[in-house]
């Protein structure tokens, strides 16, 4: 998701950006590594099961150095209350302060934005770039709903597309790699998403603080998950796959030295990794993209593409498949995506910075 779903500003750690002030743990729940699997037995086996990622004892979570973050937890879980009507409008609230003074992140998001739409007036990219703060400001509002509140009303305000793909690709009894991206409505896609699914599962990064990772998992994991993966836990994973699981993996964002290939997003190269073909390879899954999206309505929208067939033979095409994908969805909708992260920080060689 997420991804937001898993994400470095979201997935869900945009919502720890609310109790910044209360713990370091707000630098985010980074998605995990890309994943070089080309051969599962290149990673190293971990035991899988739904606890924390971090092992600490109840006693060692208590430690002083702790109490910021138990703070924020305290913070969020409150805010967790508000019904998801008012969670909007204190999110578009949030979302147009932090524009203002998160000067960091609106240039970055401008830049994105001056890139991949340069047809747009100076003007009209920067009203673009505050309601991208504010849909992401909800999103981080609406994760706290999906980690702690009942999740009906997001059920009946959901709008779902392509569902007679996913439904084809479950009736041949394979595993499917559901290809996600990073759009504002983070984790309350999860929840959303995993109502169709009969096994669902995802792939994430640890939070550093264990604290903030129990937060973040617990709250995923209520939705019926019954697998959750660590870049560490690539064979279990993949045995998931073949046992019929589905899983989730948000793969868009720039990865830096992992970035392995190079396919356009938005009229942009953007470096991407391999690891989705690597995947589908190994584990004989059925790979379909699907997008989550927040409607001008106010109603959601889950999207799911036929299926890639022939993915996990040329990995430059699959790439361009499952970007082009996403790319779609993007202009359809391009204030819901993830413009505060830099997309384009990896360049092809010879090319100049972006930022």
């Amino acid at each position: 998701m997420p991804a937001v779903f898993v994400c470095r500003a979201g997935g869900s750690g945009l919502p720890i950006v609310l109790a910044a002030g209360l713990t370091r743990a707000a630098s985010g729940n980074r998605l995990l590594l890309p994943l070089r699997c080309s051969a599962a037995r290149r990673f190293e086996q971990t035991s899988v099961d739904l606890t924390v990622a971090k092992k600490s004892s109840p006693r060692a979570l208590w430690h002083p150095k702790f109490w910021p973050a138990w703070c924020g937890v305290f913070v969020l879980y409150l805010l967790s209350f508000l019904p998801l009507g008012a969670k909007q409008h204190v999110g578009a609230w949030l979302g147009r302060l932090t524009f203002r003074v998160w000067g960091g992140r609106r240039k970055v998001a401008l830049r994105n934005l001056e890139v991949c739409f340069p047809h747009l007036a100076p003007t009209e990219r920067r009203a673009l770039a505050e309601e991208n703060f504010v849909a992401c400001l909800r999103g981080a509002l609406e994760t706290l709903h999906a980690w702690w509140r009942d999740m009906k009303p997001g059920y009946e305000k959901s709008v779902v597309l392509g569902l007679e793909h996913l439904r084809a690709a479950q009736a041949e009894g394979k595993g499917i790699l559901l290809i996600g991206a990073h759009y504002s409505i983070f984790d309350f896609a999860l929840p959303l998403i995993a109502h169709y699914l009969k096994k669902p599962g995802y792939m994430y990064r640890p939070n550093d603080n264990p604290v903030i990772d129990g937060m973040i998992e617990r709250g995923r994991r209520r939705h019926g998950i019954t697998g959750a993966f660590t870049k560490r836990q690539t064979r279990q994973m993949l045995n998931f796959l073949r046992d019929g699981g589905e899983v989730w993996y948000a793969c868009d964002q720039d990865f830096g030295k992992y970035c392995d290939l190079f396919v356009p997003f938005c009229g942009v190269p953007a470096g991407v990794i391999s690891a989705p073909s690597g995947i589908a390879r190994e584990s004989g899954a059925k790979v379909i993209c699907v997008s989550h999206l927040r409607l001008p309505d106010g109603r959601y929208e889950i999207a799911f593409s036929p299926v890639l067939e022939g993915f996990g033979v040329d990995k430059q095409a699959d790439a361009e498949a499952w970007c082009g994908f996403h790319e779609a969805a993007v202009k359809r909708h391009p204030d819901q995506y993830l413009w505060l992260h830099k997309r384009f920080k990896t360049r092809p060689a010879g090319a100049p910075p972006i930022y």
